[in-house]
């Protein structure tokens, strides 16, 4: 087995091999000077199971294109099996069409990936699980709530705790916390009732006196999340805190969590935090790289992944 990285979340790999008690594999990416994508393997990987991680994040075409490379070069370098590990699969919002004439991205990546040469992909709560079905390869959906469960456990009162869902779509996502650290369930159910009237947040169920967590995948911009924050504690909340898998965080989204009344954000390293997340003081991370490091393990040696969130 040998893991390799490209240059999107080279913390997480390091983090990744030491789990492994491996060393990353000797490889070189790099531009030329019009910006064209250069990968040269410097080590031999004939015959070898090869595990490439590399979050399609911001700049997501720059590191897909880049992943793209990666998986030729090593196809072309005869490794017996490529699995790719996505911490972070970019264009999963892209999974559906919304409209007329509009692609769906999520399908044409997951077609590209195999195309250049994957055996097998590796990913980490994906957008929408159907997603793994755009794959004609094995495909493996890890998900974080063990890893929030763990965090849940150490920082709050059990008994206190309430899990809430930002939205009726995220149901599934918040319960499978709830359940986890025997909490009930709440859900914020938004809606417009005319066109051009501003969203209405309406709590289903009782968060009087509760600690609420909201559930979700992705945070990018954080005006629902802040949204949802605030109409918790209009209904009686005694705080609120975020657990995130993934912290897109574009734009303005750090300085508008920064200046909310959410009590905490606690995101993934599923992307490289910037900076401004570091030192953000209601910003937390938690790290994923023993659970992507175990499944890769499983993945090598053969055995169950799924059971790792039985």
């Amino acid at each position: 087995m040998k893991l390799f990285a490209g240059n999107s979340n080279r913390v997480l790999a390091e983090a990744v091999a030491r789990y492994l008690n491996v060393s990353l594999g000797k490889a070189v990416a790099k531009r030329f000077a019009d910006q064209e994508i250069f990968f040269e393997i410097q080590e031999n990987v004939r015959g070898q199971d090869v595990f490439i991680l590399q979050s399609t994040s911001y700049p997501a075409n720059d590191h897909l294109m880049e992943l793209l490379i990666m998986i030729d070069a090593f196809r072309r370098s005869s490794a017996r099996r490529i699995t790719a590990v996505l911490p972070y699969f970019g264009y999963a919002r892209q999974d559906r069409r919304t409209s007329g004439r509009t692609p769906i991205s999520a399908k044409l990546i997951a077609n590209l990936i195999t195309q250049a040469g994957a055996d097998r992909v590796l990913t980490l709560d994906l957008h929408a699980g159907q997603i793994q079905g755009f794959f004609d390869i094995p495909t493996d959906n890890l998900f974080a709530v063990p890893v929030m469960a763990r965090d849940v456990r150490v920082n709050y009162k059990q008994e206190n705790v309430m899990v809430v869902s930002p939205d009726v779509g995220g149901v599934v996502r918040a319960r499978s916390l709830a359940k986890r650290i025997d909490a009930p369930l709440a859900i914020v159910d938004k809606r417009r009732d005319r066109p051009g009237e501003s969203e209405v947040m309406n709590i289903i169920g009782d968060v009087s006196g509760r600690d609420c967590l909201l559930v979700d995948d992705i945070v990018d911009s954080g005006g629902t999340l802040c949204n949802a924050a605030e109409a918790l504690l209009a209904n009686g909340a005694t705080s609120v805190t975020a657990y995130i898998t993934h912290g897109v965080l574009s734009g303005a989204a750090v300085e508008r969590i920064t200046g909310s009344k959410l009590k905490e954000l606690v995101i993934t390293n599923s992307i490289q935090p910037t900076e401004a997340v570091e030192a953000a003081h209601n910003i937390r991370v938690v790290t994923i790289s023993d659970l992507i490091g175990e499944a890769i393990l499983r993945t090598a040696s053969e055995q169950s992944v799924s059971s790792l969130f039985d």
